[in-house]
């Protein structure tokens, strides 16, 4: 839904009162005074190796630094994951095209009434949404971050020793091979998911969770030939009163799910109504895989503590609304461990937590904290009934609905509107929601 419910994001960015603006880290701005390190280089352990860990470690050990990448199921396994890749995410990360399981062109969105509309028709021919499964791009940039220089470490992480001291070293404690073992370091990265060990080392608060629920279904060649480039989205209490639901294509199968965050309990009740509405398209095929995971729904309220930095999935950067994550994983293990290897000058000084924080934080929330907070408030607008979900579906209809969120979902980059079109937008927007909201108190009504 990740190109779905962006749809607003341009218009709306410049005019959020002051709570929903970047915050503002504070942190020194004079140059560094870490001592250099005497006789070896900086060391640094990344816990989790999906894209963010990964991506931080290829940072890390390319520029400079002694780098231990953690993994803890290895190379085969990878959390369950819609797998769509904004294009910008291609050339931005060098991901070889090949990786890519299937172009998708068109989008198809179902509102709770089951009305179809078809997203896409704005597409350049050279424009796309990239489907990957995860396994195989986590492979891949786990692999290259190796290439790069990281040490990986195939481990089951069960302990972080914090230092009581600025100068003494974070002890990771960890199974390897049946043996228990410990490794010394100056820094540690945690990218070690929704439930981040790391992350309750370092005491940096919980945050709401969502469920993911997903099953993948081999399809009959037939069958396959419809997805063939379309996504199907599907929105309605009946498949999440909260989320929504998908039919995601990928080599040789589908990806059929959903997700809730305030009905957990119930989410197979909401996947055996996503297996329903999409029935006449996937009956038949054969489930080969099925797949749960915890999806964070905000960002942790600490970030980093001491030498210890939280990213990916572990940090909370997976977006309210569209439950993207791929992109905001990758991108900010990679600011992390360029953030590291600057100051500490490829590896040769100390760092501490006012370089992460100056490097790391500040940098990534000017990028990105009004991106996220922006979709928190679109999930509240049109995520909280029935009325509001067709609504949404409406405007998905608009072609300078289309055009802007594409422009901002492919490139994340807030795309240059139009002011007249916005205005109509607006207009449109708050007549979609009172017109969905009397219609839907009228059926409400009838079933009474």
């Amino acid at each position: 839904m990740a190109a779905a419910t962006q749809a607003l994001l341009s218009l709306f960015a410049a005019s959020l009162p002051t709570k929903h603006r970047p915050l503002t880290i504070r942190a020194s701005k004079l140059a560094t005074t870490n001592p250099p390190i005497a006789g070896r280089k900086l060391r640094a352990a990344v816990i989790g190796a999906g894209p963010a860990g990964s991506s931080a470690a290829e940072a890390l050990a390319a520029g400079g630094v002694e780098t231990f990448l953690f993994e803890r199921s290895g190379p085969s396994a990878a959390k369950p994951c819609g797998g769509a890749i904004p294009l910008c995410m291609l050339d931005e990360f060098d991901i070889p095209r090949h990786l890519i399981d299937r172009h998708v062109t068109r989008m198809r969105i179902f509102s709770p009434s089951n009305l179809a509309v078809d997203f896409g028709k704005t597409l350049r021919p050279d424009e796309f949404i990239a489907m990957l499964r995860r396994e195989v791009l986590d492979s891949f940039l786990r692999s290259r971050a190796q290439s790069r220089g990281a040490n990986l470490i195939s481990a089951l992480v069960t302990d972080l020793e914090v230092p009581t001291s600025n100068d003494a070293p974070y002890v990771v404690r960890y199974i390897s091979n049946n043996s228990q073992k410990a490794l010394a370091v100056d820094v540690v990265i945690g990218a070690d998911g929704a439930n981040s060990r790391v992350a309750k080392s370092i005491k940096a608060g919980g945050y709401a969770c969502a469920i993911a629920f997903q099953e993948r279904i081999k399809l009959t060649d037939d069958k396959m030939e419809y997805y063939e480039d379309l996504a199907e989205m599907y929105v309605g209490n009946d498949v999440s009163p909260d989320f929504y639901a998908w039919v995601f294509p990928k080599c040789d199968h589908v990806a059929v799910g959903t997700g809730t965050v305030c009905s957990k309990q119930d989410i197979k009740v909401f996947q055996r109504a996503i297996r329903a509405r999409a029935n006449s398209k996937i009956s038949g095929g054969k489930v080969i895989k099925v797949e749960a995971h915890p999806i964070p729904e905000h960002p942790r309220p600490t970030r980093v503590r001491g030498r210890v930095a939280l990213v990916g999935d572990a940090a909370g950067y997976v977006t309210k609304c569209s439950g993207e994550g791929i992109y905001f994983a990758a991108k900010s293990g990679r600011l992390c461990g360029q953030a590291i290897v600057k100051a500490s000058e490829g590896g040769q000084r100390m760092i501490n937590e006012g370089d992460l924080r100056r490097e790391y934080l500040k940098e990534w929330d000017a990028k990105y904290i009004t991106t996220f907070r922006f979709l928190d408030l679109l999930q509240k607008v049109f995520y909280g009934s029935d009325a509001a979900r067709e609504a949404l579906v409406e405007l998905c209809g608009d072609e300078y609905v289309q055009r802007m969120t594409f422009e901002s979902y492919l490139y994340k980059r807030l795309a240059d509107g139009n002011r007249w079109e916005d205005a109509k937008m607006v207009c449109n927007t708050i007549g979609s929601l009172m017109r969905c909201n009397i219609l839907g108190k009228k059926m409400e009504s009838l079933k009474l």
